[in-house]
């Protein structure tokens, strides 16, 4: 009998589309999970009570706010800048596709200085967006004098720099930054800085924005805030630009009840930074651990440890600390990466037992 294709007649998707490979991040069932870089505390009681007074006050009968006012006003006043310098969106993955909507597309491209943050090539893409590549230097460092000739070659429509870097952990020297931007504005072109992780790092980009700089600086609640599951993410940056990313945002894209929870959360700064000071306390002891061990390990200002087993081939070793009911992500196989893991902070329990079984397996 003849085969028969269940796809023929279907409208096919775009042809870039259909060869492309999402984004994912494994989720094993195992007692230790340190591959996503969440929080490994969660927010106070008194934030979950706060969450539940909230709701009571959501109008689910009408649609939400569409320009989200009071939380935009809200993160405003906690960077210092205008209320129309802040767009918010489900996580700051939603950000970067909106800045990508309105800024790339067909002819247009994209510089990203690999290796670096998967999502900002991937989306890129997804929008049409030519993908350029830089290099960093083998410490994961970028040469700003290289970087900027790339820019001047491709005179991208936005550059992307994470800073911290992910997954090295990277925090890019305010000079890099400041020197890049001159670039971008001279190439007429954005630069979007993503600080995920900047509350974990020395220092933040927030101070070169104003609403004549292309600058963009793109944060999420993720992290910090201990608040992956509510998905919320923001950018600061000139208030024309925020006008447009405005455009291309679906209607009432951000519900009632996440702005109510991103509110909440600001009246608990300083439970946040207690929470970001015990996981930059637990990294500095994660990362001396780990220098005892055969492993490189790189200098991290985020929540997480990129290092290499020496010797050892690394999806091995991150197979056996699955077997040992342990999971890290593993960046072996992919490019610039050779043989590299990553492990996401965890309480000292949590990161005892992966040292613990770290160590049994480099053994």
């Amino acid at each position: 009998m003849t085969p028969v294709d269940a796809t023929a007649g279907l409208v096919r998707p775009r042809d870039d589309i259909a060869l492309m490979a999402g984004y994912h991040s494994p989720q094993l069932d195992v007692a230790v999970r340190l591959n996503t870089n969440e929080s490994p505390l969660p927010p106070p009681a008194a934030f979950a009570d706060a969450v539940a007074a909230a709701t009571r006050s959501v109008v689910w009968n009408r649609y939400p706010d569409r320009q989200a006012a009071e939380l935009r006003s809200r993160i405003a006043a906690r960077h210092g800048v205008a209320p129309d310098q802040v767009f918010a969106a489900n996580g700051s993955n939603e950000v970067l596709q909106c800045l990508l909507l309105a800024y790339g597309g067909p002819g247009r491209s994209a510089v990203v200085f690999e290796p670096t943050y998967a999502l900002h090539s991937h989306l890129a893409r997804v929008t049409g967006t030519a993908v350029v590549e830089g290099e960093r230097g083998e410490d994961f460092t970028l040469d700003p004098d290289a970087a900027e000739a790339l820019m001047d070659s491709a005179r991208p429509a936005v550059t992307f720099l994470c800073s911290p870097n992910n997954p090295s952990g990277t925090v890019e020297p305010r000079s890099v930054v400041a020197s890049l931007l001159d670039t971008a504005a001279s190439t007429s072109g954005l630069l979007c800085v993503d600080e995920a992780y900047a509350e974990f790092a020395p220092h933040s980009a927030l101070d070169f924005v104003d609403d004549e700089t292309p600058l963009a600086v793109t944060r999420t609640y993720s992290k910090t805030w201990a608040m992956a599951g509510a998905r919320l993410g923001y950018l600061v940056g000139p208030a024309w630009l925020v006008a447009e990313l405005e455009k291309v945002a679906l209607p009432y894209h951000l519900d009632a009840l996440k702005q109510a929870v991103g509110i909440t959360a600001l009246e608990f700064v300083d439970d946040m930074q207690a929470r970001v000071g015990a996981i930059v306390a637990e990294r500095t002891r994660l990362a001396d651990r780990l220098g005892g061990l055969p492993v490189d390990v790189w200098p991290s200002g985020a929540n997480f440890v990129l290092m290499r087993p020496r010797g050892r081939d690394g999806a091995d070793v991150w197979k056996q600390l699955v077997d040992r009911s342990v999971l890290v992500r593993n960046c072996s196989s992919w490019p610039r990466l050779d043989g590299c893991l990553r492990v996401t902070v965890g309480t000292r329990q949590e990161d005892d037992r992966f040292l613990a079984a770290l160590e049994e397996i480099l053994a």
